[in-house]
């Protein structure tokens, strides 16, 4: 099996991270995410790569990367459809909203479609409260989702 590399771009880009802060793990975020960006998610081979980039053991990586939501341990699809689903959100249909998507797509969560499309994830906080239920699909947000909604934003990215 090959090893894992970051790309060129990647490493400059992580270096200059670690210059910004005053401890490396500071830097770990950012990394992560470039990380993630790369290779699509964070798996133990990911960490060792990063732990070796930043000069940080891996544990230290791992337990960052295994902490936070916004890191895939497993692959998603190339549409990652992810729900808040604490108590604001829940309490005005975010769960339901879930579960619609699912049903809607044909799959469970966190289970990638049969074309690798969609994976649809329930997550904590994504910080819009005041216009739940909402989902964030990959990088952007759409807000208020009613049925009508989730079934043209589906359309959408079909």
């Amino acid at each position: 099996m090959e090893k894992l590399k970051l790309p060129e771009k990647s490493k400059t880009y992580i270096q200059n991270e670690l210059k910004r802060y005053e401890t490396r793990e500071s830097a770990l975020i950012p990394a992560l995410f470039e990380a993630q960006k790369v290779f699509g998610l964070i798996s133990p081979e990911v960490v060792d790569v990063l732990a070796m980039e930043m000069d940080i053991p891996p544990s230290r990586v791992n337990e960052v990367a295994q902490f936070y939501t916004m890191f895939n341990k497993t692959p998603v699809g190339k549409y990652h459809i992810q729900i808040c689903t604490n108590i604001s959100c829940a309490m005005v249909g975010a769960r339901e909203t879930a579960e619609m998507f699912c049903k809607k797509i044909g799959v469970g969560f966190d289970e990638v479609t049969a074309d690798g499309r969609f994976t649809v994830s329930k997550v904590e906080c994504l910080g819009s409260c005041g216009t739940a239920p909402m989902a964030q699909v990959n990088d952007d947000y759409h807000e208020n989702l009613t049925e009508d909604g989730v079934v043209k934003l589906l359309e959408k990215l079909k």
